[in-house]
């Protein structure tokens, strides 16, 4: 099944905290931000599309522009899902879609470089709540790369289905990919003017 375009994010990717006992994971580049936050409270602005990303890279920029949010240690990210979330309480798949009050155009990415698989949990159905790999310390039971996402999608599925997710926060859970970009202009088409 083809995979669904979320959108993009930036964030402030932090290095392991002590609490989080997994020494092979060297940062945390979690899909929610308990742990590595977001660029700012952004649903406050309503310029996300209707997975409760961005639909391209300088939608962010150009918030960040405008109240003086500090662009250099941000991280551009680009999401993509499985087309199914994981229900933990009876273990069915089911699909799911962006919220349809809120436009939802994503330009995919020129060169993305994928760093793994996250689990989320989305129990209220709009924005990423946990990622229990790192929130619920979910990473010490299962193989993580450096990044603390996991590395295969086949896996994450199994992981799922298994019940090693099934304590660890409300579901439904949704597998996510996590994409980084060679630059804030990966995603903009190369003649993009924007009118919102």
């Amino acid at each position: 099944m083809p995979m669904i375009a979320l959108g993009y994010m930036a964030k402030r990717i932090v290095e392991r905290p002590d609490w989080l006992d997994v020494p092979s994971v060297r940062d945390v580049y979690a899909v929610s931000d308990c742990i590595s936050p977001d660029f700012t409270d952004y649903i406050t602005f309503w310029a996300h599309n209707g997975f409760w990303f961005f639909d391209k890279p300088s939608r962010i920029t150009r918030l960040c522009s405008q109240h003086g949010i500090a662009l250099d240690d941000l991280t551009f990210v680009y999401y993509e899902a499985h087309p199914q979330q994981f229900k933990n309480d009876d273990h069915t798949w089911h699909g799911f879609g962006p919220h349809s009050d809120v436009k939802t155009d994503v330009s995919p990415p020129i060169n993305p470089r994928l760093l793994g698989f996250d689990i989320v949990c989305y129990s209220m159905q709009n924005s990423p709540e946990c990622s229990p790999l790192s929130c619920n310390h979910v990473a010490a039971n299962v193989r993580v790369n450096t990044h603390c996402l996991i590395d295969t999608l086949d896996y994450a599925i199994e992981c799922l289905e298994t019940g090693i997710f099934d304590n660890a926060e409300p579901g439904p859970m949704r597998v996510i990919a996590v994409y980084t970009l060679e630059s804030k202009a990966d995603g903009e088409p190369s003649d993009a003017t924007e009118s919102r």
